[in-house]
């Protein structure tokens, strides 16, 4: 099977389907953000032009460090972030932050973070409950007619609300969880298969499941790859509008990701990984 190498996000930009996700870059000692800065710049380096972050990552300090690493960026290159969720020191550790004076702070301070004038792609992280939808897409979509977000996504929706959502702005991209052994989501991708959106999977990688099930490792076997990169082209395959953001601290493994990149799946092995059921 042939599969498309980029797609378009809203209609431009032009971005290679298999990204990186920042989330796991936490840095903490010295020796641990170098680390992590090698990890960002490596990932450049092997021609990723997506790059996932979110204010929740660390509370800004994934922001800080990608642009530490990156910035100036390179021409192409498309950081993403999320918005809409604020820092608390009780609880979950977190609550919404869907206000509209908020979300306006919010952007204000990735722009800042990222050393961006704008941001291509900026998500919702999650949808306010306690703030009506037209509210919360009407700020960002103000930020966008100001030139401070390119396009607008989404995180964590279903059908119904990407539905609304849509009544309300344009939007270029969703992300859910998803992966081979997990499709609960997958009525939301086949939504924006059918309008064009992009699909960003989280977890991409069932971590620490897909290399146990034998039918996974006979294909790897069968294409020379291991479970993660067969996983990862498995859900290039999928849809054209599936853009993977494996994250990872490890250079290594962000060599193996990048590497699904070149994994051809026969449509035997292709349908024969689609039987594969989610674990009980």
């Amino acid at each position: 099977m042939t599969a498309p190498t980029t797609f378009r996000i809203g209609g431009d930009p032009e971005v290679r389907r298999l990204g990186f996700g920042a989330m796991h870059l936490r840095p903490g000692t010295a020796e641990a953000r170098a680390a992590c800065i090698a990890v960002a710049r490596r990932a450049v380096d092997l021609g990723v032009t997506l790059i996932d972050t979110a204010h929740m990552y660390g509370w800004g300090a994934n922001e800080d460090l990608l642009a530490e690493a990156l910035h100036p960026y390179p021409e192409g290159l498309v950081i993403a972030t999320k918005v809409g969720i604020r820092h608390t020191a009780s609880g979950e550790g977190w609550r919404h932050a869907g206000d509209p004076a908020d979300l306006r702070a919010q952007v204000d301070e990735a722009l800042r973070r990222l050393r961006l004038d704008r941001i291509e792609l900026l998500q919702l992280h999650r949808l306010d409950p306690h703030v009506p939808l037209p509210d919360q897409l009407g700020a960002l979509r103000d930020l966008r007619e100001e030139g401070k977000v390119g396009r607008i996504g989404l995180s964590e929706v279903t059908v119904d609300e990407l539905a609304e959502a849509r009544s309300v702005v344009d939007i270029a991209a969703v992300q859910n969880r998803y992966n081979l052994l997990d499709r609960e989501h997958e009525p939301v991708l086949k939504a924006c298969e059918a309008a064009d959106i992009a699909f960003l999977p989280w977890r991409p990688v069932a971590a620490g499941e897909s290399g146990a099930r034998t039918e996974i490792a006979a294909v790897a076997k069968e294409v020379d790859a291991t479970p993660t990169q067969v996983v990862l082209a498995w859900l290039l395959a999928r849809s054209p509008v599936i853009l993977p953001i494996p994250g990872t601290t490890s250079v290594a493994h962000l060599e193996e990701n990048l590497g699904a990149n070149a994994v051809h799946l026969t449509q035997e092995q292709y349908d024969r990984l689609g039987r594969v059921s989610a674990p009980a």
